[in-house]
Order: structure tokens, then sequence, then C-alpha cells
């Protein structure tokens, strides 16, 4: 059966990528669909396994080429998903997590609109924001811009099919669990591999 794609958005700062590591560590039939980037790796940071990093040359090539799934700027660097990697990683059986921001859903939602849509909130905007200063790597000007960037991604939630409030981390990695366990329930899942029991 082929996999199926689950997209995850969140502002920056909310915990997304500790919350998704966990997911992923938790179902050996996830994998993280990795992107190219134009941005310099950061500290701790493998090549092929987190991103792949590549120049702003080489990712216009990629784009000018239509090899792109999906692809958006963000801070000053742009971020794509390779369409055959997606392809042959969902061929091959397994279900494939996407993290991008809300531009880079919409994009996905065309190529995949059964796909499963989750947006990760924070528990108010001043826990946002204290997230974000706690991470010591910010200017206050780059602080400022990832404030009014995830307040404008706060407002495009209502689309998403679900959404998972991140107050407390293992209660959210619970309720991605059951997200993951719910979709692969659905009808249009499950129904096309069990009907020829009972038709």
């Amino acid at each position: 059966m082929p996999g199926q794609v689950f997209i995850v958005s969140a502002p920056s700062g909310t915990g997304k990528t500790t919350l998704l590591r966990e997911l992923l560590s938790w179902q050996p039939r996830l994998r993280f669909s990795i992107s190219y980037t134009t941005r310099p790796p950061r500290p701790g940071e493998v090549p092929g396994q987190d991103y792949f990093f590549v120049s702003s040359e080489e990712f216009r090539r990629l784009k000018d080429w239509g090899a792109l799934v999906e692809y958006v700027e963000q801070f000053g660097h742009w971020y794509g998903t390779s369409r055959e990697w997606v392809m042959q990683t969902l061929a091959a059986g397994f279900d494939l997590v996407f993290d991008v921001d809300t531009r880079g859903a919409k994009a996905l939602k065309h190529s995949f609109p059964h796909g499963t849509y989750i947006f990760i909130l924070p528990p108010d905007l001043d826990t946002l924001a204290a997230r974000l200063q706690k991470r010591g790597d910010l200017t206050p000007a780059e602080l400022t811009r990832r404030l009014a960037a995830g307040r404008q991604e706060l407002k495009e939630a209502y689309w998403y099919d679900y959404l998972v409030i991140n107050d407390d981390i293992h209660q959210a990695v619970e309720k991605l669990k059951a997200i993951w366990l719910a979709s692969h329930c659905h009808t249009r899942t499950l129904w096309p591999t069990v009907s020829p029991r009972y038709l």
C-alpha cells in the first residue's frame, strides 16, 4: 500500500522539530521529508539527513526544471522538496512528514489534496516570544521578524485538518500519534485494501 503524506506547519519557536522527532522515533513507517535549502547548515545538522544543502544557483535550476513539488523563500533562504524523491518514498510504502510553512502547505495541497494537514499551535503568543528569546541565537530584529511571521501563519491555522497545542510536549506527541493512527483507519485509505474481503 502506498504511503501517506502528513503536512505539519507551525510558527518558528513552537517546538515543532522536537515533536516531529519524537513522532518519527515512535513509528518506523514514518519518514521525514528532506528538503533542499540554500541556507547554511546549523551545528549538528547532517547533509542528506536533515536537509540537502545546495547553492542558490543549484536551487534555481531545480525550480526551473520543475523538479520541486513545492518551494518557498523564508527568512532570506529558499526551501523546496524533490518531486521524484517524494514519489519514490511513497511508492515504497513509507509515510512522509513534511515540515513546511503555510505557503508550502498550500502548494502541497494541490499535489496531495487527501494528505493530512496538521498545524501546531503555541499555548499563546507570549509563550511563543519567550521560547524564541530563550534560543539566544536571534538578534532583536530577527526576533521581531519571526514573531510577525508567526502571527501571519497563525491566521492560516483554520484550514488545516487538525490543530495540536504544544503546551505539554508529551501530550502533544500523543495527539500526533493519535492523528497518524486515525488516518490509517480513514475510509479512503483502508477500504481499497480491505474491500475484496467483503465484496
